[in-house]
């Protein structure tokens, strides 16, 4: 493993993400963030806003996306790739991965996370703090799965979806792509892409708008 770790976003979850990196065995990690003169980042040197990630590949040659936005998450993870940098997933020592699990690239699993046997976790996914991911779950490239959620069997959560603190999820059920589950939601059945659900059972709240302001 390379002991070198780049994150970047050095805010709440990014210093979270660095904390389990240096429990996990890397020696130094450091941070690229926009906010490189106001944050406060504690044990760990903000190197240079994101648009230095590129000079600085020859130190530290691994990397991974750290920022709470899922999109944004996703698209730097890709800029990885693209400039060649090495994207290992952090996953704390405490968490329990089934080794017929299948974890892809840029992945992060805090402290307690359990992926149970059949379980797919994407690129670039979170799995927060206490979460469960049962078994045969596919949680797509982006998603996000936060602290204290529960996935019964066979959920799929795709790209880009944001499953809420403390929320239960259902066997079998198909979260789409973009959707939000809010906190404590009990999802009983599908829930459509790009929609806002809350609730026991949770019900659709409101159709997220795109940037451009269309439905």
């Amino acid at each position: 493993m390379n002991r070198t770790l780049l994150v970047l976003g050095a805010g709440g979850h990014g210093r979270v993400v660095a904390d389990a990196a240096l429990v996990m065995g890397f020696e130094r990690v450091a941070f690229l963030d926009d906010r490189v003169v106001t944050v406060q980042a504690d044990l760990f040197p903000v190197l240079g806003p994101l648009d230095a990630l590129e000079s600085t590949k020859d130190e530290w040659p691994a990397a991974i996306a750290a920022v709470g936005d899922n999109r944004v998450r996703l698209a730097l993870f890709h800029r990885l790739l693209q400039a060649g940098f090495e994207t290992p997933s952090v996953l704390h020592p405490s968490a329990v991965v089934s080794r017929n699990a299948v974890i892809a690239q840029g992945v992060f699993a805090a402290a307690g996370v359990v992926v149970n046997i059949g379980a797919r976790i994407g690129d670039a996914a979170i799995l927060n703090t206490g979460a469960t991911i049962d078994h045969d779950c596919a949680i797509e490239a982006g998603a996000h799965i936060s602290p204290g959620a529960h996935l019964a069997g066979n959920v799929t959560v795709e790209q880009c979806a944001w499953v809420g603190i403390g929320s239960a999820l259902k066997n079998g059920v198909r979260i789409g792509a973009g959707a939000i589950i809010g906190a404590g939601s009990a999802v009983v059945r599908d829930v459509p892409a790009d929609i806002t659900v809350a609730g026991s059972p949770a019900r659709a709240l409101a159709k997220r708008m795109d940037d451009s302001g269309h439905c």
